[in-house]
């Protein structure tokens, strides 16, 4: 019998520990050499397991557990062989015949902890539609998961009053609570919030910007950008631009302290945070600053769809020099952010309003945006964060200086 240990790799620098997400298999399956395994969250990203070599998989750490880089959490026999199919009955199987779902076969198969779940739910695996690999059940699913409702059930017998009252809410209002253990994610979220606000010395200043003329700009030209680059235009390309010129400028905004001495950057790597179902990421737009605006959109996209399926990987989290975040397109008309440390500064973009604006002395209705800019004062000057937030909203003023570069 040949065994190999499957154990978590290293996933990028200053990371040391991680949580065993979902199983993707079970225990006892046959699976090929790079077949996903299990996945495995660290504070940045969420990474498939693959297995190294075919064989039978023996599950040796059950998922939400917390564990150091180079824990072993499977084995693979590699002397074993995929099971054979079995020749078709010929008899009638008995009534009490156990089902797939138990057995473990191909459909509506659950992972050791949703079987758990489910049994404990009293619920029926075959009636759980899974989302894991050849429709396995994951524990997601089986969190997720209720009884299907009887068609005739029968009599029940009368609850005591005290379970009555238990069971009913009063005024229809439940007050029942859960309990969910905090994703390592969301854990490390907390705790670099929380740290940014303790260790920084954090202020923010705030400003408007018009949006009439990018907007107009959009409007004229989008439907023959979208033909030319494949991908729609829309206002975070316009922002990102005006940011790295602004960060050019003022390049305190673009740096960063390291115990006594500060870290300049020549280049503009822009985080843009990303809202996904297991919380805030933030992937960085490389060199921003030699991107065009198509160029922009189209890596904005590609970021955005890799954190929503949870595809991030470290490289692409990791080295930011600024960050941008847009409340707006939650409805927020003003906030302050908190700074993405080590960075210096964020900024954070709002919700368009109509409101009234004066040009050349008349009142007029133009759409407008609120800008903050939270910043760390023990390296930006008030004057300094001031003149690079006043830049960005002449930049957005007058977008055609974007592309003369004045």
């Amino acid at each position: 019998m040949a065994i190999v240990k499957i154990t978590i790799p290293p996933i990028g620098e200053s990371i040391n520990e991680v949580t065993l997400g979902a199983w993707i298999v079970a225990d006892g399956d046959f699976v090929e050499e790079g077949d996903e395994l299990v996945e495995v969250e660290s504070d940045k990203a969420t990474l498939p397991l693959p297995a190294e070599q075919s064989g039978v998989v023996k599950i040796l750490v059950e998922e939400g557990t917390d564990l150091e880089i180079g824990a072993v959490v499977a084995e693979l026999d590699t002397s074993a062989a995929p099971a054979a199919s079995k020749p078709e009955e010929t008899t009638a199987a008995p009534a009490a015949a156990t089902t797939p779902a138990a057995t473990g076969g191909d459909k509506n198969y659950p992972s050791p902890a949703a079987g758990k779940i489910l049994a404990e739910k009293g619920i029926d695996a075959n009636s759980v539609s899974g989302s894991g690999k050849d429709g396995r059940i994951t524990k997601a699913d089986a969190m997720n998961a209720s009884k299907p409702a009887a068609a005739s059930a029968p009599a029940a017998k009368p609850a005591a009053p005290a379970e009555i009252a238990a069971q009913v809410p009063q005024g229809g209002v439940s007050r029942g609570t859960r309990v969910e253990k905090m994703s390592r994610l969301r854990k490390t979220i907390a705790k670099r919030l929380t740290e940014a606000k303790n260790s920084t010395a954090m202020l923010t200043t705030f400003n408007e910007v018009d949006m009439y003329n990018v907007m107009e700009m959009r409007k004229k030209y989008k439907d023959a950008f979208k033909d030319k680059h494949e991908i729609g235009l829309g206002f975070m390309s316009f922002f990102t631009k005006a940011v790295t010129m602004a960060l050019k400028e003022v390049p305190g905004v673009n740096a960063q302290i390291n115990g006594e001495e500060i870290i300049y950057h020549d280049y503009a790597d822009v985080g843009i945070a990303v809202s996904t179902p297991k919380g805030l990421v933030v992937p960085v737009v490389q060199s921003a600053e030699a991107l065009s605006l198509a160029q922009i959109e189209k890596e904005i996209r590609r970021l955005a769809l890799k954190g929503r399926d949870g595809k991030l990987t470290v490289d692409e989290m990791t080295g930011g020099t600024f960050t941008i975040t847009n409340g707006g397109v939650f409805g927020s008309m003003l906030s302050t952010p908190i700074i993405n440390i080590p960075q210096s500064a964020i900024l954070g973009m709002h919700n368009i309003v109509e409101r009234p604006v004066a040009i050349n002395g008349e009142v007029v209705i133009h759409p407008v945006m609120y800008l903050a800019l939270s910043y760390d004062h023990r390296i930006v000057d008030g004057k300094e964060s001031v003149t690079f937030l006043k830049m960005v909203k002449e930049l957005i003023e007058n977008p055609e200086r974007m592309l003369l570069d004045v």
